[in-house]
């Protein structure tokens, strides 16, 4: 006998985007921890999310562009519904009073329904043991730079996802593509010839591409 269709949850009433850091040691984190600790404080700072629809049903949350395990950031997005409408201070508050020290909300605003900033490159600040101003040069004159994934033992081309490659007092600032195949911060850095391991890298900024610098879709 065919189970019974669940009844249809209704749509969310309010829907918002929250702009989130990850810092210290918890960029250490996957995105797999965040979401877990996420749902905790959603549900210990009583937020009233809407829910989907089927058999097992899930709080209505979107992650967009998760940053890489290891990476810090100051701009990562997530998306939510809620059942209830609520003040977005409210919302903010009763969040980083229940998130671990490490995860901070730092905005929010309501979804209207209308158009969003396309989320099409990220900004990232990159510290490296040594100066690479002369390699930087050499990559940005190239037309192509292919280096080897050594995890997935696969070659990518970094050079056409680059937008903008400067050098910067201790490292370099870089604008890259949200596009696939994504190139990655620890891509770059080994077409500069530097060790991931010995760089620390921080997303600044991720959203739409506009006059040569990143527009945050918040």
């Amino acid at each position: 006998m065919a189970r019974k269709q669940p009844p249809q949850q209704p749509p969310p009433v309010q829907r918002v985007r929250l702009r989130y850091a990850k810092r210290g040691n918890l960029r250490f984190s996957s995105s797999r921890d965040f979401s877990r600790a996420f749902e905790r404080a959603l549900r210990r700072a009583s937020i009233p999310m809407a829910f989907s629809s089927g058999f097992s049903p899930h709080p209505r949350i979107s992650y967009l562009n998760a940053v890489p395990t290891g990476m810090s950031s100051e701009a990562e997005f997530v998306d939510i519904g809620l059942a209830e409408n609520r003040e977005i201070p409210q919302i903010v508050d009763g969040l980083n009073s229940a998130l671990p020290t490490g995860y901070r909300i730092l905005a929010a605003r309501e979804l209207d329904g209308s158009p969003e900033l396309p989320m099409e490159a990220s900004k990232w600040l990159i510290a490296t043991p040594g100066d690479v101003s002369a390699q930087i040069a050499e990559l940005n004159a190239a037309q192509t730079w292919v280096v080897r994934r050594e995890e997935k033992n696969r070659d990518v081309d970094v050079r056409p996802a680059i937008l903008s490659l400067v050098p910067v007092e201790g490292g370099f600032e870089l604008i890259s593509k949200l596009e696939a195949p994504l190139v990655r911060p620890d891509d770059v850095l080994r077409a500069l010839g530097v060790d991931p391991a010995l760089a620390s890298c921080k997303r600044l900024e991720q959203g739409a591409y506009v006059n040569g610098d990143v527009v945050s879709p918040l």
